[in-house]
């Protein structure tokens, strides 16, 4: 398994693909993060906004970005993460995660995160900081 040391700019991590988005995911993560607006879970609510039903908490898809380092604690932590949201995630999507190297500075790596959809549309962009010890 690679390293996050070895890592140089412009590699990547192995990307992530998550499962269909289902609802009983939206409504977990509703009541483990407590925002319970009904757009998350209940496509009525959400059509009244002119939304095309449900879609999944922007939070939802940042925490499961790190995701992409799972395998990789034991190097190191999340320092600083910022992301942008893109577009929205909506039922049934399948949502693939990426990590690209942008920088390296002594003991800290820097990376572009992405989320997109099945259809490659962006729904997330951001940066994450890795501290390695």
């Amino acid at each position: 398994m690679t390293t996050l040391s070895s890592l140089n700019i412009g590699e990547t991590l192995p990307i992530v693909e998550l499962a269909p988005v289902s609802r009983i995911d939206l409504i977990k993560y509703a009541g483990a993060s407590g925002d319970y607006n009904p757009i998350h879970t209940i496509d009525d609510e959400a059509h009244k906004l002119g939304l095309p039903g449900v879609i999944a908490h922007g939070m939802w898809t940042m925490g499961n970005v790190s995701k992409l380092f799972s395998d990789y604690f034991e190097e190191g932590y999340i320092k600083e993460y910022t992301v942008r949201f893109k577009g929205m995630v909506v039922l049934n999507d399948v949502i693939t995660l990426k990590a690209e190297v942008s920088e390296k500075q002594d003991d800290l790596l820097h990376f572009k995160v992405f989320a997109v959809n099945q259809d490659q549309k962006k729904v997330l962009e951001g940066k994450l900081m890795i501290q390695l010890f």
